[in-house]
């Protein structure tokens, strides 16, 4: 059993295999519930299609894998009834066209709709109070201050800087008090700082009961660490636990070296690009569109249960 809250996880020869071959492939590691797991490896490595097959939004093909006493493939949807997503390109971003304050009452809505009760109908204003209160809670987990944005909760999306907007999206994912949250590229286009301080968020949440599972290109110190490796690399199965002999059990915190980390890394960057401002996206790279194929691919093969 796991404990009063986080999802314990657990995958053994875990898989996804596509129409363009295998999105990931043998991803053997254990987590206990509060677990801060960091999915670490380059993009086009298949992170993103773990991390979705982990929560239920898509269906494995290779070996099993077990979140919250909950095993898939078979169930998909009891799952996703207790994770929910942070930041995920092209599944929960946020709105750019937004208010704070709209995307809280848009969750807030939808919670009350699909959640409801006979109480909610006897008592709005009871039930109306509980919701204020959630989102205050949430807000503070996640460490967004509406007074600190430039236009309070008026503030829209795109003038959100990087760090605001994941601290939003991890706001509106705890909400639901969910027992296990993931959140995709979680250290992209961060300084080092920003990057310390969006791992003190995640690492903060696990250490009050929710599992959390983060993709990032380098997992911090401390982190329970599953790499992936590009679809081409033969050296080794991809999902390969960090630090373990192949099909092993991941069970230590980080220890990757210094070379492991620079390799795992998803390339040079060029110091003369061009860097978006607030709100803007940035220019798609190849790997980018390669990942976002491959995401869609699999998607379209496996179907979203």
């Amino acid at each position: 059993m796991d404990g009063p809250h986080g999802a314990a996880l657990s995958a053994e020869g875990f898989g996804l295999k596509g129409p363009r071959g295998w999105t990931f492939r043998d991803v053997t590691f254990s987590a206990g519930p509060g677990s801060l797991v960091a999915v670490e490896g380059p993009s086009g490595s298949g992170r993103t299609c773990l991390l979705l097959a982990l929560t239920g939004r898509m269906r494995s093909t290779q070996g099993r894998a077990e979140v919250g006493g909950e095993r898939l493939p078979g169930r998909l949807a009891a799952v996703r009834g207790f994770s929910a997503l942070g930041p995920v390109p092209g599944v929960s971003e946020l709105d750019p066209s937004l208010t704070v304050a709209e995307h809280l009452r848009e969750r807030a809505l939808l919670r009350r709709r699909f959640d409801g009760s006979l109480r909610s109908l006897l008592h709005p204003r009871a039930e109306r109070a509980a919701a204020r209160a959630a989102v205050g809670t949430a807000l503070e987990t996640a460490g967004l201050d509406l007074a600190d944005l430039p236009k309070a909760e008026r503030t829209s999306v795109r003038d959100l800087e990087r760090l605001e907007a994941l601290r939003l999206s991890v706001a509106l994912a705890l909400m639901g008090r969910p027992r296990l949250l993931a959140v995709d590229d979680t250290d992209l286009k961060l300084s080092a700082q920003d990057r310390a301080l969006a791992w003190d968020l995640l690492r903060g949440v696990a250490d009050a009961g929710t599992t959390v599972l983060a993709v990032c290109s380098e997992a911090p110190e401390g982190a329970l660490v599953v790499r992936t490796r590009p679809a081409e690399d033969d050296s080794a199965p991809i999902g390969a636990p960090a630090e373990e002999p192949t099909g092993a059990t991941a069970g230590e915190p980080n220890g990757a070296t210094a070379g492991d980390r620079e390799a795992s890394r998803s390339g040079p960057v060029d110091p003369g690009a061009a860097r978006p401002g607030p709100g803007e996206a940035a220019p798609a790279t190849a790997d980018d569109t390669t990942t976002r194929k491959d995401t869609a691919d699999a998607i379209a093969e496996t179907g979203r249960a």
